[in-house]
């Protein structure tokens, strides 16, 4: 097994996929990634500390775990290392990288209205990841981000117990299998509740109603207006439409004052609510933060800080304007068309890997 070193950290190899197209899941010592968009790709380890790796028998046989663990208390991780005779074994990280692909799908799968994109269920997707992660506990510790099956069952709780009277045995048997792993750390799955509450929150029915534009309407005083795209890997996901140019500008000269006004499509799975929004056009700026409608309004101002005036405002070229709505990241439009065609082709032709909240969102389709 070769090994290299990624910000001070030994690796098994060098991974330069798109953060959107990777599925990442932390484990005891360790974290896994994979590209989703390559079945056929190696996975890449990479060592956090290499030490609480107990489970790393399990991948590369005994003989293999000593090899590795020998290799890798040597020293700092600098330069490379190619540890003879050590291999993955064929499929040993196999039910892994499905669990980590279902943490991918709860982070980067790309719901929209706008491109047909249908919302996972949200309840049923977190119910089958949990049984997926305790039953790899072998490869946690308390302290790994993602082997926490109450954080993952809690916020469903009143879901996943009204989903039993849906009719759908596959949703039953979930639950089900659920409530045996709840048992165990001490959730109540079996709440008697009435069917009318929220089950199924997050399905596409739900956020047909919440997306989508209210119309253009020309209003007087608009100097300039456009569009813009969302960076995914700047805002939580089940938030926002997830399309392509869903942030709308409008600069406004009202008096003496200019302004911005920006929205947001919704997807109307969670609240924009206090999520920053910076605009600049040249030398001028503003920035607010989105309301629970994925509005918001701020003055501009020049270069020296001052009010921008309404004839500077007619008088301004806005063809660059930029808007970036959560924090600076780099991010491709080509890298969230690939995430895109990953999730269209997992609802066209859900594999062996699939979810059950896929097949029912690909269902909900016909």
């Amino acid at each position: 097994m070769k090994l290299m070193t990624d910000a001070g950290l030994w690796c098994t190899r060098g991974f330069d996929t798109p953060t959107p197209l990777v599925a990442v899941l932390e484990v005891s010592g360790a974290v896994l990634s994979w590209a989703v968009d390559d079945a056929a790709a190696e996975p890449q380890l990479t060592f956090t500390d290499p030490g609480r790796a107990d489970w790393l028998w399990r991948v590369v046989g005994e003989a293999g775990h000593a090899a590795l663990a020998s290799a890798l208390d040597a020293g700092a991780a600098v330069g490379a290392l190619d540890v003879a005779g050590v291999e993955l074994m064929p499929g040993a990280l196999d039910d892994l990288r499905r669990l980590a692909l279902g943490h991918w799908l709860r982070r980067w799968w790309p719901a929209s209205q706008r491109d047909a994109i249908a919302v996972l269920d949200a309840a049923v997707l977190d119910a089958e990841v949990a049984l997926l992660t305790a039953a790899a506990q072998e490869f946690f510790d308390d302290d790994t981000f993602d082997s926490d099956v109450t954080q993952l069952l809690v916020p469903h709780v009143a879901a996943l117990d009204a989903a039993v009277t849906q009719g759908d045995p596959r949703v039953s048997a979930l639950v089900d299998r659920c409530r045996e792993i709840a048992d165990d750390v001490g959730i109540a799955l079996d709440l008697g509740l009435d069917a009318a509450s929220d089950v199924g929150a997050g399905r596409r029915d739900d956020y047909a109603l919440a997306a989508g534009t209210d119309g253009a309407r020309r209003v007087p005083g608009v100097v300039a207006e456009g569009v813009a795209s969302l960076n995914w890997s700047a805002v939580p996901p089940g938030v926002f439409d997830a399309a392509e140019n869903t942030v709308d500008w409008t600069i406004l000269a009202d008096g003496d004052a200019v302004e911005a006004a920006v929205r947001v499509e919704l997807l109307g799975l969670g609240s924009p609510n206090g999520i920053e929004v910076r605009l600049r056009a040249g030398a001028l700026t503003g920035s607010g933060v989105l309301a629970a409608d994925g509005r918001c309004r701020f003055p501009l101002t020049d270069a020296d800080g001052r009010p921008v005036p309404e004839s500077a405002a007619w008088n301004h070229d806005w063809r660059d304007t930029a808007v970036t709505v959560g924090p600076d990241v780099e991010e491709s439009a080509q890298t969230r068309d690939r995430v895109r065609a990953v999730a269209r082709a997992r609802l066209n032709r859900p594999g062996d890997d699939a979810f059950l909240a896929e097949i029912l969102a690909a269902e909900a389709d016909y």
